[in-house]
């Protein structure tokens, strides 16, 4: 029983030293400053046209997360090759996270459809509890504790933006200095993670274990 025990403790461990590298962090903080910069964009393109030029650019983010954590973090850390409950708990993660956004979806369409008729107010509510909902289960599922922090910044953001927006103190709903700052926070603490990654691992070299599970 402690044997078992131990593994799964083992395997926990090594499940966060392989992603705790700071990239999500930079990734996620990316993509809400896309948002951000669509809230400016959409005066001249519209809603949808000023996230859909965005598209190319955080695809491009994507793109060099992968190569960075390919390229530059496995040579570090190595690969790690998880168990069937791992799996499955990643497998559940991703229909829970499905279905909040769908949920997500059909209420944004609501809205939309009622726009002017729903409060600035509750809309931001519901908005920020989607959030917060999906961060916290991310942060479960995933055994990542900063995830707890981030859904915090973001559920705040959408009712803190509207409150700013609502007593003429920020234009755009407010979520320009909410979401920009939450997503300022996001990129540096994956940058200072990231950073402490390369002081703490470096490449080893010829005759060195690599780390591989």
């Amino acid at each position: 029983m402690s044997q078992r025990i131990s593994l799964r403790e083992a395997e926990r461990k090594a499940f966060r030293i392989t992603y705790d590298d700071g990239l999500w962090d930079i990734f996620l903080g990316c993509y809400f400053l896309m948002f951000v910069i669509a809230l400016y964009l959409s005066t001249s393109l519209g809603d949808f046209w000023s996230l859909a030029v965005l598209l190319p650019f955080w695809a491009l983010v994507y793109l060099a997360i992968w190569l960075i954590r390919r390229h530059v973090v496995t040579p570090r850390v190595g690969m790690v090759k998880f168990g069937q409950a791992r799996k499955t708990k990643l497998a559940r993660f991703t229909v829970v996270m499905l279905v909040i956004n769908i949920v997500a979806l059909v209420l944004g369409f609501a809205a939309a459809l009622s726009f002017g008729s729903v409060p600035g107010q509750m809309i931001g509510v519901i908005f920020g509890m989607l959030l917060l909902m999906g961060f916290s289960i991310a942060a479960y599922f995933l055994d990542f504790g900063r995830l707890y922090v981030y859904g915090l910044l973001v559920g705040l953001s959408p009712m803190v933006g509207e409150w700013l927006w609502a007593h003429g103190y920020a234009a755009h709903h407010g979520f320009p200095i909410t979401f920009g700052t939450s997503a300022g926070i996001m990129i540096l603490v994956g940058l200072a993670v990231f950073v402490r990654l390369l002081h703490d691992n470096p490449v080893p070299t010829e005759g060195t274990p690599s780390g591989d599970a």
